[in-house]
Parts: C-alpha cells; structure tokens; sequence
C-alpha cells in the first residue's frame, strides 16, 4: 500500500487525512499527487471556510524512504521529484485561499514539517516531535521545501534541524514560535475542534482575502536569482554520500560517510 491523501467534508469543514499504516503516514509519491489534488478541489468550492489536517496516531513521520532508490540517485528524476511532485503538493496548500489548521500528534518530521509550515494554525499534542534529520540521510533538503521552512519555523531552528539533526519536542516549538497551542493528547481533538467552530462562522470571503495578502506581502522564494539556483540543486544526486546514506537506511544499517 502506498498510502493516501483523503478529505471528508462536512458542512464549510473539510478534514484531510494523511494516511499510510505502517509508515506513521510517511508520504509516498502518490501521496504528494493527492495532496495537490486535494488543495485543488478545496480550493475551487467555495463553499468551504476551514481545513483541518490531520494523520492517525502520527502527523507525518517524512517522506517514504522505501521508494527513493527508484529515482532519487539520478539528477532529472530527483528533481521532478521535488519540483514537481512534493512542491506541486506543497503549493497547492500554498495556494489554498481557506484557512488550514494542523492537527499534530506524535511524529512530524521532514516532509511533515513541511506540510504543517503551510498551515495557518497550528496545534499540537505535548507528544509530538519535531524535525528534519535527513541530514542522516546524506542529502540536503530541496530549495523551496528549505525557505518555506525556515519561514515557518524560524532561521535557527531551520539550522538546528538541517545541520545538527536536532529534534524537538512539542514544548520546544511552542516556546519558539512554530505552534499556536499545546494541548495534552487526549484533549488535541477537541481543542482543534473548538478553534474550527470560532472560525467557520467568521466571514469567509474576509479570510480569503487576509490569505491573499499573507502570500503576496511574503513570497516563499525571491524571484530574483531563484530559478537558477533551484535548477542547480539537484547535482548530488549521484553523489557517493547520496547514495549512501539512502541505502543505509533502506538496508537497516549503519551509514558511513566518507570525507
């Protein structure tokens, strides 16, 4: 099973769920391609006024490593990868003029970060974890998918996670700004629900507007000189260390980098 992205909508409330059992909803490529489709849809029914992101037991523990021998070790098809399917998934919630909450329990590192940098709000369980230690991993993360979170999370919590592998609990990031609220895990639920049910009654085409003028007055990525940077970024792709450090994890060992 390679996972899914799904959305339940009841009334103007749309809940999506990250969904794949057995991986703590690490998201697949075909995950990325129904995220996107997803943001899409909510973004063309006017009729909704809050989106609520969610995962069972996990927000999202990363990407689903399982697959990235397949094409991350090869320049073009990683980055297609991250500029087409992971940032088509992430504009797309980018793009979403409705309000999105995140709802985080237990992990959410790497691409889960990722998700819930685009999210409004932001709650969490005292029992979740955050970070992106792929530099265990021996790859760096992708331009775009890196502004956006440091934006969201801040410049040296960007660092930290980056380059030391730090990973920080849920009153961590409380204290540094990246969530709105900790709650315990048994009140998460109802506590986003009570934050939902203050904003759906507020005016819809007001908060459409206010996102519109978030994402104007504060671009993911300057323009200028952006593009050629961002089609550099994929060189390593091929790279000894690379490959290394995929394959450990794949193989369940140890990785060893070589200087």
């Amino acid at each position: 099973m390679s996972g899914s992205v799904s959305m339940e909508v009841c009334g103007a409330l749309a809940t999506v769920a990250l969904s794949h059992p057995g991986k703590f909803n690490a998201m697949s490529r075909s995950m990325w391609a129904d995220l996107r489709s997803v943001f899409e849809r909510i973004q063309r029914d006017v009729s909704l006024r809050c989106v609520v992101v969610v995962g069972a037991g996990h927000f999202c523990a990363g990407g689903d490593i399982s697959e990235y021998p397949a094409f991350r070790f090869h320049e073009e098809s990683l980055r297609n990868f991250h500029e087409v399917d992971v940032w088509g998934g992430l504009q797309a919630m980018l793009d979403c003029d409705v309000p999105i909450v995140a709802q985080i329990d237990g992990n959410c590192i790497g691409a889960g970060v990722e998700i819930a940098s685009c999210c409004d709000i932001r709650i969490a369980s005292s029992a979740a974890r955050f970070g992106a230690p792929i530099a265990r991993l021996g790859f760096p993360m992708a331009p775009r998918e890196a502004a956006l979170v440091l934006r969201a999370v801040g410049e040296l919590t960007a660092r930290e996670m980056l380059l030391s592998a730090a990973v920080f609990d849920a009153a961590e990031m409380h204290r540094r700004g990246f969530l709105n609220q900790m709650v315990a895990a048994e009140i998460l639920s109802s506590e986003v629900q009570a934050v939902v049910q203050r904003m759906v009654p507020l005016a819809p085409a007001a908060a459409r507007l206010n996102k519109q003028t978030f994402r104007a007055l504060g671009q993911v990525l300057p323009a200028q000189g952006a593009s050629e940077f961002v089609a550099n970024s994929y060189q390593f792709a091929s790279s000894d260390e690379h490959r290394e450090g995929v394959m450990a994890f794949v193989e369940k060992r140890q990785a060893q980098f070589k200087t």
